[in-house]
């Protein structure tokens, strides 16, 4: 080993040491998917209690058969970036589905959610611009604002009084102006008040974003965020995934025509990337099939996590993720090992995550998890709380 590599080594291992001392490493566990709500790890089954499969749709039947279908008739790969010859037909199809179901002009599809954040806002913003930032949205909201090279700020989550004070105070030395939020925050289940939002956004003449990963197939009759108000909601940019409740893997915008023109042209991680594999493009129109047409599995996920709140006296969720926080890293550690030992995965949330002092059991909801399931997760929750206050 040469001493390059020695002293790599021993940065890497220092680093590891540290986050060791304050219980923030974080370790890949092999979790194998047995159907249903159900995986295995460590040669134990778990009923699966915090994934983002909302509908269960990565183990349906006609996800599956579409996503071998297209491997079939595609290949396994797409081979090459979009712009020179990975634009399969399946891709222009999912983007008029995506469009016209979420009401748009257009949609234009990425190779993952956070890669669709990081083109976003640099291709519409940069020096001389401005770019406010829910302190709680997704932390590639927050990366694709920074690679911008706009000014750069946060305003306090859900505070409409405060993002109204940053725009009548910032707003006018800038040329262009964008808003960031999550529709759904991932980590607290919380919607952003998007009437409100988007009233001080056309105030300001400024562009909002809504991350709605969490809230296609799942808030809004299936239609997302912008869906759960009345009337609707209307931003001008949509963002979303595939690799949620559509039960696959890839990123999406949905907006106007010449807003999606320009990241075709001009949103670098589309433009350098490989296009996604014909499977996942299948795979997510099977799925938007079924999220069109099945009322029922689309209200699954909210009706066990009323029930499961109602269980633990909490308020009613409003979306299929119910955070339990906990506090201290090693607390929440603990819960989630305590958990696991019952039979359920739920793995603890930790910072850089959420903020120091907030880690937390985050609870998911799917449509695959069974009633007595649910119950059991909530009386197992219900001691593991108890035994902790006692212990306080």
């Amino acid at each position: 080993m040469t001493s390059a590599h020695a002293s790599l080594d021993r940065f890497a291992a220092g680093k590891l040491a540290g986050l060791d001392r304050r219980n923030l490493r974080r370790n890949l566990q092999e979790t194998r998917p047995l159907g249903g709500a159900i995986v295995e790890r460590k040669g134990r089954r778990l009923v699966n209690a915090c994934s983002n499969d909302y509908l269960g749709l990565t183990q349906h039947p006609a996800v599956i058969e579409a996503a071998c279908a297209a491997s079939h008739a595609y290949g396994a790969g797409s081979g090459a970036s979009r712009l020179v010859t990975g634009g399969h037909p399946l891709l222009f199809e999912l983007e008029r589905r995506l469009a016209a179901f979420k009401g748009t002009e257009d949609c234009v599809i990425f190779g993952s959610g956070y890669l669709a954040n990081l083109a976003i806002t640099p291709a519409l913003s940069g020096k001389g611009d401005l770019v406010l930032v829910d302190t709680l949205a997704h932390a590639c909201l927050h990366a694709g604002a920074r690679l911008s090279g706009a000014r750069f700020e946060t305003f306090a989550h859900n505070d409409m009084a405060d993002l109204g004070g940053k725009l009548d105070a910032l707003r006018q030395a800038h040329r262009r102006t964008l808003i960031l939020t999550d529709g759904v925050f991932s980590m607290d289940g919380d919607l952003a008040p998007l009437p409100e939002l988007l009233t001080l956004a056309d105030r300001h003449d400024a562009w909002a974003l809504v991350d709605d990963a969490h809230g296609v197939g799942v808030i809004g009759e299936g239609r997302g965020t912008a869906h759960a108000f009345s009337p609707p909601a209307h931003p001008p940019l949509q963002m979303g995934t595939l690799s949620k409740a559509l039960g696959s893997y890839g990123g999406y915008l949905c907006a106007s025509r010449s807003v999606c023109e320009l990241m075709r042209t001009r949103a670098r991680p589309l433009v350098f990337t490989t296009a996604l594999p014909p499977a996942s493009i299948a795979a997510a129109l099977a799925a938007l099939d079924l999220i069109e047409t099945d009322a029922v599995l689309l209200e699954r996920p909210m009706q066990l996590a009323r029930r499961f709140c109602r269980s633990l006296n909490l308020a009613d969720p409003k979306s299929p993720i119910v955070p339990i926080l906990i506090g201290s890293e090693t607390a929440a550690m603990e819960a989630s090992a305590e958990l696991e030992m019952a039979g359920f995965l739920v793995t603890a949330i930790r910072p850089p995550t959420v903020p120091r002092g907030t880690s937390r059991l985050r609870i998911t909801f799917n449509a695959a998890q069974e009633e007595a399931d649910i119950d059991r997760l909530a009386e197992a929750l219900k001691t593991i709380l108890q035994t902790a206050e006692a212990a306080e």
